[in-house]
């Protein structure tokens, strides 16, 4: 009888240790990378588990410092999606590196995903279709940043060291744009230097060039560390020459940048374009929906200015490329329809 009690006083113990070992469930604090805070996910998806590198931008420009936030809190979101930001030439670089499978998402200029995926421009006679939209987050202004006090206008340029982007950048094809608008062309009337944004604010502080065009969304790091240290202006674009400019290129849109953005910096009036998340068309719905769903139900919590301007209709707003299925899921529980492949 005693043997029998041992043995089962035993067998208690025994349940009551591998009962302790397995009961602790881990929290959303305990799943979130170290520092970091965990954000509430409503999305039902279960993500792949996969990590998906989210290509970005230069480490100065508002695509690196806003997708390194965005990465961050759809990763401690606890939906099993995973996903992070990594450095990138811009636009046209994300896009071909989502062709070739090195990354699975990317940050685009609105007009340069058109070019990807008409075969236009940059892309001319090479489209790339096997993307699709996830979501456009917010607008990004052509910012013409001087040091110099009497070059007020576009005009003002001509016979200038004007830096106009990385060549075949997305950068440098607003900047022809808008250069021709004013009937400058970028190989005779200008000095063309073909720099990033941090490489532009450089030669800008040590008087190198003249001007450079930064196509982000303002603030931007590179001007707002430019500003601090010394004077800085913002060239701004006429309603005539914006007109002229949208005749041929409808994707512009008029955009005031508001006075004191940067330290000391007056109101200027400029074009902007979408920046845009997309990804590549293999990437799981369950990802896609868990991404749109982390962002825009905890946009007030995203530390970042960019949060501020989320909005789902202008989410929602892309016509000329298609949205992915996971997109146009979330937005459809949300009342809106979205064109997909």
């Amino acid at each position: 009888m005693k043997k029998i009690l041992s043995l089962l006083m035993a067998a208690m113990m025994m349940a009551s240790v591998l009962a302790g070992c397995g009961s602790k469930e881990e929290t959303p604090a305990e799943s979130a990378p170290e520092g970091e805070t965990p954000v509430e996910s409503t999305g039902e998806a279960t993500g792949s588990g996969v990590e998906l590198k989210f290509s970005t931008g230069g480490e100065q420009g508002t695509y690196y410092g806003f997708g390194n936030v965005l990465a961050q809190a759809i990763t401690s979101a606890g939906t099993g999606t995973k996903v992070t930001a990594v450095t990138s030439n811009g636009s046209q670089d994300n896009i071909e590196q989502m062709e070739m499978n090195t990354r699975q998402l990317g940050f685009v200029q609105s007009d340069v995903m058109s070019y990807a995926y008409e075969g236009t421009n940059l892309f001319e006679g090479m489209p790339i279709t096997g993307f699709s939209t996830v979501a456009a987050l917010y607008m990004e202004q052509v910012q013409i940043v001087t040091c110099d006090p009497e070059i007020k206008t576009v005009a003002d340029l001509k016979g200038k060291t004007v830096s106009i982007g990385a060549a075949g950048s997305g950068v440098f094809y607003n900047a022809v744009d808008i250069l021709s608008a004013y009937d400058l062309n970028y190989e005779t009337d200008i000095k063309a230097q073909y720099q990033d944004f941090g490489d532009s604010a450089d030669a800008l502080q040590d008087g190198k060039i003249d001007a450079a065009f930064v196509v982000a969304g303002a603030p931007t790091v590179a001007i707002t560390t430019l500003a601090t240290s010394k004077d800085t202006y913002l060239v701004s674009l006429d309603d005539e020459h914006i007109a002229k400019l949208q005749e041929t290129s409808p994707y512009y849109s008029k955009y005031v940048i508001p006075a004191d953005t940067y330290e000391g910096v007056p109101e200027a009036t400029t074009v902007a374009v979408s920046a845009v998340i997309i990804a590549r068309d293999d990437v799981s719905d369950a990802d896609v929906y868990n991404i749109v769903s982390t962002i825009f139900e905890n946009k007030d919590s995203l530390a970042h200015d960019k949060a501020k301007e989320l909005d789902l209709e202008f989410a929602a707003g892309v016509t000329n490329v298609p949205y992915h299925p996971g997109a146009a899921q979330y937005f459809a529980e949300k009342g809106i329809e979205v064109p997909t492949k």
